[in-house]
């Protein structure tokens, strides 16, 4: 059979483009290059939404046009739509809706009747992404199905968290409980580990008469191994694509985003996974977080993402599918290929992977210094194969490289800026012991 310029032994409807959507400000986003890619490579005609025309995103060679809307992820749904609507107009024909945050997976399923028309995307209950995105409505969602996750709690005024820290157990983790509202009003700047009493009162004094915070159980990196699942799934909620993984670093460290991963069989978590997604109704793309306790030998739920993860690449199938080519193949109506996910294989985000292994090494001589020998390696499980079975660069690709040149150039100036606070605060360091 022949390939497809993306060497797959399929080929994808050419006639349907693709659309990334994203809104607001962080131009350095690898998943989205990855889903230009990922499409581009098959023909596949490409468009994204870029805050300007000098994002990574925008200088891939597989892209045929940057859409410049400069958002904030804070504007009216219905200003949102009618810029997906006038993007589609400039498109010319329905392309299909590749959401790569929470915001647009949101405001997709929320107006699917106005976006129909234009767009293709797969059709589900119109609150159900807003509800797994939402800390707490993830968390309903798990005791009511049986899944397991961290003890939390939603703490609803500075009383409550006064009256819970009486009794809690430290150190503990806090989140802002509505993901897709990050931008607009957050607490914390992402998960935050706090260490005790004092400190969490502390911080609970900024977050206003109506915290917008989730306080959850913290799982010691120690006792638990991160691991992570990413599928597809169709109108009938049935895995067309499913696959599983474990975190070896993330940024920051233990509590942050993907830096480095490797893909890991684990068909006990994908059952679970598959299981939780049919219960609840779900079809689309899923990116979700897991760690497993070794305390109680269970896997507990962290995040479940309703969209298009930045680290999707690290999978694929046997036949070349990922989880973006299988919605696209699904949507305009062709078979996805079978095939059993090609273990091994390692994803690494090389402009936060250095910063992560830096500090995953101090944590090693710090461990080594105790004379904790159980975590001695620094991975987050003991799971990963001593050697990859062929490793995927978020930015940097042989046949794309501009997304990669453009992501030097665009580090360069914040680079600079942080070497240069870090150089007066030695100045001012210096001159205070001088005097």
């Amino acid at each position: 059979m022949a390939r497809t310029a993306g060497g797959a032994p399929w080929g994808a409807d050419r006639n349907v483009p693709g659309l990334i959507v994203k809104f607001g400000r962080y131009p350095l986003h690898h998943g989205g290059v990855g889903a230009i890619r990922t499409l581009g490579r098959l023909g596949v005609p490409m468009y994204a939404i870029t805050e300007d025309g000098w994002t990574p995103a925008a200088a891939s060679r597989h892209l045929r046009r940057a859409i410049v809307w400069p958002t904030t992820g804070t504007e009216e749904p219905e200003r949102l739509v009618e810029g997906l609507l006038r993007a589609g107009r400039r498109i010319g024909r329905p392309a299909v809706l590749i959401p790569t945050d929470e915001e647009a997976a949101v405001l997709i399923a929320e107006h699917q009747e106005a976006l129909a028309g234009a767009f293709l995307f797969p059709r589900v209950r119109p609150d159900l992404p807003r509800r797994l995105a939402s800390k707490q409505g993830l968390y309903e969602l798990c005791v009511e199905h049986g899944v397991p996750s961290p003890a939390t709690v939603f703490p609803r005024s500075y009383a409550e968290i006064e009256e819970f820290a009486r009794a809690a157990r430290f150190p503990l983790v806090a989140k802002n409980r509505e993901a897709f509202l990050r931008r607009e009003r957050p607490a914390v700047n992402g998960t935050t580990r706090i260490a005790t009493r004092r400190a969490l009162l502390a911080l609970a004094r900024d977050w206003g008469e109506h915290p917008g915070v989730i306080l959850q159980e913290y799982l010691p990196k120690e006792e638990a191994e991160d691991w992570i699942v990413h599928g597809y799934f169709d109108a009938e909620s049935a895995p067309l694509a499913l696959f599983t993984g474990v975190k070896i670093r993330s940024w920051p460290p233990h509590a942050g985003m993907t830096a480095h991963a490797c893909v890991v069989d684990n068909p006990d978590l994908a059952d679970l996974a598959a299981r939780f997604v049919k219960e609840i109704g779900y079809s689309g793309i899923i990116d979700l977080d897991l760690r497993f306790d070794r305390r109680d030998g269970r896997y507990k739920l962290l995040d479940f993402n309703p969209r298009a993860g930045a680290q999707f690449r690290l999978f694929e199938n046997e036949a070349g599918v990922d989880v973006v080519r299988a919605m696209h193949l699904d949507l305009t109506g062709r078979a996805v290929p079978e095939g059993e996910q090609r273990a091994g294989r390692r994803y690494v985000v090389e402009n936060i992977d250095l910063p992560a292994l830096l500090a995953y090494r101090r944590g090693r001589r710090h461990a080594r210094h105790r004379h904790d020998r159980r975590r001695g390696d620094g991975r987050t499980t003991p799971h990963v194969p001593a050697r990859a079975n062929g490793t995927e660069l978020a930015w940097f690709a042989r046949d794309d490289p501009r997304p990669f040149l453009t992501l030097l150039v665009r580090m360069v100036r914040p680079g600079a800026k942080h070497l240069y606070q870090l150089w007066r605060a030695h100045r001012r360091g210096t001159g205070r012991a001088a005097g």
